[in-house]
């Protein structure tokens, strides 16, 4: 029985959150939009689908969805390859009804294969892509659109090149503003009486505070004034026709050309796995521990793109820096989200005049505490304590995250703890005494569980390693499963090397031949798997248990 949620239960912290999100979600859904090569309004409207429809329907506590970052290239080259805007539209609601039926097939379900140091090491390498990205904003320095995380920026700079430029743009009101803001945002945390105050937090009143300080610098005519293209840039219509041209609608009259659906494909696959790692980011650092249904979470995305798509939004995800700040901000439930989604849709409406007085340097300031906290020094300090096959894959994903992208980073990650499952697999199959023998002492070759054809190469060395004249007792009790491959590797050794060497070979748990019900037939031979798959279907009458193998 599915245990009803109040979404009031917690209205204080949630709305104080939610607020915070609402801050962050408003340069990143434009400087998407700006990045994608699609109008401004449709980021919004993208923040705004995924805040309240997508709120509504997830089953996540912490997760924020809205236009990524991650898609941003590929919208930009699908919106230049269709060749109109309400074409790719169509894409976009394609690429929801198949997000919704990856929900129904139950595909959210790979999610749980994420192993935990490749999802930390991704959360790491956003942290540190956040403060590296943020930092030119808070200088002044605003090249690079809100929202980027790719290591490779347009004019062919990098992420170190932006940083290095910072000394040649530095604004010093935007420093003044990032450095008061952070030390409200510190303080808000930390100062025991302002941490009482939930209902207003701490990023509302920097931003407030940056706010009034611009105005001041500006209307002193001081070199310290923040310059308009160093603020909040949102679209301010003058009239209701200008309101309603704004919204865009698919054109379905492109649901026959092969390139919308290549598009539809593309973004339901990227997003999708895009949605899953951000929900497992949201689940580890929910302080409850609550797990999402991935599957549930698929079908929200899909109906989000499809209704995002209808009102001329980008294509969205759930994306890991609002969830991060969502969390950071103190969020207890989905509530969180569902209000950020309504604060993007009152206030483009209703006060965009006073959103674009907004400072950037404020905003950056609030991204570097989101950045840090994600990539803490605590986090390396645990997994390099945990020992090399754990911090291995956290340092590698962290790594590549930064220098590729997050898809990237998180299948680098993925292959590497695949070959330390691997490698780990190969040495825990069996277990072999290595200590000196003396002539006459008995060696004991303990097989595991389960005995893979992976495993050859180390059983097959362990085999040709033991020294002529001696006593082997290969035991198989407690193994359930042998791959055919080991099986002939182990008859070849005892028929052909043992009597070679004159070697002494023991077999426990093993069979030899088995007898079926109402089968006239006797085999003579057979393999184990034979015998196991007959035990598995209790056909076995009588078993004979011998001393030998095969002989």
């Amino acid at each position: 029985m599915t245990k009803k949620i109040n979404l009031f239960a917690n209205l204080k912290s949630d709305f104080a959150s939610g607020l915070v999100v609402f801050l962050v979600a408003l340069p990143l859904c434009l400087g998407i939009a700006m990045a994608s090569g699609a109008p401004l309004f449709s980021g919004i409207i993208s923040g705004v689908v995924g805040g309240i429809v997508v709120g509504y329907l997830s089953k996540s506590h912490l997760s924020v969805s809205g236009p990524a970052a991650g898609l941003t290239a590929i919208v930009l080259t699908a919106i230049t390859d269709l060749g109109a805007f309400d074409i790719f539209l169509t894409a976009v609601f394609i690429s929801g009804l198949i997000q919704l039926g990856l929900g129904f097939i139950k595909a959210g379900t790979i999610s749980n294969y994420f192993p935990t140091n490749v999802i930390e090491g991704m959360l790491a390498g956003i942290g540190i892509i956040i403060i590296l990205k943020q930092l030119p904003h808070a200088f002044g320095y605003d090249n690079d659109f809100e929202g980027d995380q790719s290591f490779l920026e347009l004019g062919g700079s990098n992420t170190f090149s932006a940083l290095l430029n910072i000394f040649n743009y530095i604004q010093l009101g935007s420093i003044i503003i990032t450095i008061l803001s952070l030390l409200i945002l510190i303080a808000w945390d930390k100062v025991p009486f302002l941490k009482k105050i939930k209902l207003i937090p701490g990023a509302l009143v920097a931003v407030i505070v940056g706010v009034i300080l611009n105005e001041i610098f500006t209307s002193a005519d001081s070199s310290l004034a923040i310059a308009k293209e160093h603020l909040v840039s949102l679209p301010v219509p003058t009239s209701l026709e200008e309101f309603k041209q704004i919204i865009v609608t698919p054109n379905f009259s492109g649901i026959t050309n092969s390139k919308v659906w290549i598009v539809a494909f593309t973004i339901a696959i990227v997003a999708s796995i895009e949605t899953l790692l951000s929900i497992e980011a949201a689940d580890r650092m929910d302080i409850q521990k609550r797990y999402t249904d991935t599957n549930v979470e698929l079908k929200a995305q899909g109906i989000g793109n499809m209704v995002s798509s209808l009102l001329g939004g980008l294509p969205l995800t759930s994306v890991i820096v609002r969830s991060s700040a969502n969390n950071n901000a103190g969020a207890k439930s989905k509530m969180s989200t569902i209000i950020h989604g309504l604060l993007l849709l009152v206030s483009v409406v209703t006060i965009p005049l006073i959103l674009n007085k907004i400072p950037l340097a404020t905003l950056a300031a609030i991204l570097l505490l989101v950045g840090y906290k994600l990539a803490k020094p605590s986090i390396f300090k645990h997994f390099w304590e945990k020992g090399k096959y754990q911090f291995i894959p956290f340092i590698a994903t962290l790594l590549a995250v930064v220098f590729t992208d997050l898809l990237k980073g998180v299948a680098l990650g993925i292959i590497i703890s695949i070959i330390f499952v691997l490698k780990g697999n190969l040495k825990r199959a069996y277990h072999f005494r290595k200590e000196e023998y003396a002539d006459g002492d008995v060696i004991h070759i303990d097989l595991a569980q389960e005995v893979s054809f992976l495993n050859k190469a180390a059983i097959k060395s362990t085999l040709n390693d033991i020294p002529e004249n001696s006593k082997v007792i290969i035991d198989a009790t407690d193994t359930v499963y042998i791959a055919h491959d080991i099986l002939d590797l182990i008859h070849e050794f005892k028929t052909t090397r043992a009597k070679e060497d004159h070697i002494r070979v023991k077999l426990r748990g093993f069979k030899k031949a088995y007898q079926l019900e109402n089968t006239e037939e006797t085999p003579n031979k057979v393999t184990f798997e034979h015998y196991y798959d007959a035990a598995k279907r209790k056909t076995i009458k009588r078993e004979i248990l011998p001393e030998d193998f095969l002989t």
